[in-house]
């Protein structure tokens, strides 16, 4: 005899398991109120379980809530254009749209993250379970690693410290915003990016 479905999924009809419907809900949560004073009980209660089912699922909230906000990012990196492909089109064009995925990403879920600054276990347990390979900086530094390969990028190209520049760029713009305001720092301007992207692929000296 198979297993009584939770209540709560009875009539959701997407076969997902109640675990699956706690970390959905949550990461819901994340992106309608955002994480400063996310709470297990707010959880639950959303979710239509009582407070201590989440404990039947998870090891302790810092789980439910790294597990959470990595199905949250997700969600924000599914809305966003595809990344191009080492081999297509330029490098320079191929590099601004690497630049302007990462500002979207990082404007959507640096918020999320700097709410769970005054938790740390989570933070923690989110670097734990990310997939090796999956997130923006590590398809960047691939991306560039490949464009060395074929030949387009020079054999010498420090590739790790361009993806570092490129990942401080987007980190820096979002952060000034963030603390700064919204209206205080709008965005890099194309010049800007016109001066990184000169720097990564032709040095700091301009000829």
């Amino acid at each position: 005899m198979s297993p009584r479905k939770a209540a709560v999924l009875r009539d959701a009809g997407d076969g997902r398991s109640l675990r699956d419907h706690l970390i959905a809900t949550a990461a819901r949560l994340i992106a309608e109120r955002g994480t400063v004073g996310l709470t297990v009980r707010a959880i639950a209660r959303e979710a239509g379980v009582a407070d201590g089912v989440l404990y039947n699922h998870f090891a302790d909230k810092e789980e439910l809530l790294a597990y959470a906000l990595r199905a949250y990012v997700r969600s924000v990196e599914r809305t966003l254009s595809g990344l191009p492909v080492a081999g297509d089109g330029t490098v320079a064009a191929n590099l601004r749209a690497y630049v302007a995925y990462g500002l979207a990403m990082h404007k959507s879920v640096l918020p999320a993250f700097t709410g769970f600054f005054s938790q740390p276990k989570v933070l923690a347990r989110f670097a734990e379970i990310s997939e090796p390979g999956a997130d923006w900086r590590d398809r960047l530094l691939g991306y560039l690693r490949a464009e060395r390969d074929l030949g387009r990028l020079p054999a010498a190209a420090r590739v790790d410290a361009a993806a570092t520049l490129i990942v401080g760029f987007c980190h820096e713009t979002v952060i000034s915003a963030l603390f700064g305001g919204p209206a205080t720092v709008p965005g890099p301007s194309p010049e800007a990016v016109d001066d990184l992207l000169h720097v990564i692929l032709h040095g700091i000296v301009v000829t």
